[in-house]
């Protein structure tokens, strides 16, 4: 096999493997947020939709309560029905009586076997981009505090878009070291490669290709150098970890 269809073939095996060995518990995680936000707010339903690969579609990913079953799965234009207005402005809205706002995608609504007389939906985002459209229905407005939903939401929200920016990151380094590993069995120096990667490879995966590089590198040295480079990686996620969330 040459050089380039090894190349050809890793690379569309960092793709189709990306899904099946995303961090373990990442949908178990994002079906909890929707059915603890379900409950926090005294909802009939919540559900999270995520924008598709192109951004034409809103998939209903994982949901919660009233048609949750019908509503998983479920594909619509990314421009239609309250949460492809949300996608579509980037902004959060309250609609209490859907009936009569002319967004509210209807036959949608009737697939799932529940129709909501009222909408609370914020977008699901990271500082980089919009993923998708986390939405409440039939909240129960008379609980006390219910006039901050918009914001606690939100909140549910940020949780959803840290999960989802991680399933992305691990993806990425996966194909920045396969794309790597087929050049080098080609001849190259894996460390060279990967640092040609973040020369040249798109903006998104240059970090992920130099944290590979040095990894490489540290692979050559000896025990003692690794061991102080696992130090300090855990000193910074440790860190990480503690800082407060800055605000965007």
């Amino acid at each position: 096999m040459n050089p380039d269809e090894l190349l050809r073939q890793l690379g569309e095996l960092a793709t189709s493997l990306g899904p099946a060995v995303r961090p373990a518990g990442t949908d178990e995680l994002l079906r909890s947020l929707t059915e603890t936000a379900r409950r926090l707010f005294g909802a009939a339903a919540c559900s999270l939709a995520l924008l598709s690969e192109d951004e034409s579609e809103l998939v209903y990913t994982v949901a919660a309560g009233q048609g949750a079953d019908d509503v998983t799965g479920m594909r619509i234009p990314a421009s239609q029905g309250i949460a492809g207005w949300v996608v579509q402005s980037g902004q959060p809205i309250a609609v209490s009586d859907v009936a009569s706002d002319a967004r509210f995608a209807r036959e949608q609504a009737e697939q799932t076997g529940y129709i909501p007389q009222a909408i609370l939906a914020v977008p699901v985002e990271t500082p980089a981009r919009l993923l998708g459209v986390i939405s409440l229905l039939d909240r129960d407005p008379r609980r006390p505090g219910a006039e901050q939903d918009m914001a606690l939401l939100s909140l549910f929200a940020d949780q959803a878009a840290l999960a989802l920016a991680s399933v992305e990151r691990f993806n990425g380094m996966g194909r920045v070291l396969l794309d790597a590993l087929a050049q080098a069995t080609a001849g190259g120096d894996l460390a060279d490669t990967l640092r040609q990667a973040a020369d040249t490879g798109p903006a998104a995966d240059t970090d992920l290709a130099e944290l590979a590089a040095t990894f490489a590198v540290l692979a050559r040295r000896g025990a003692a150098e690794r061991r102080l480079a696992l130090t300090v990686l855990r000193d910074i996620a440790d860190y990480v970890e503690r800082r407060p969330s800055r605000p965007r």
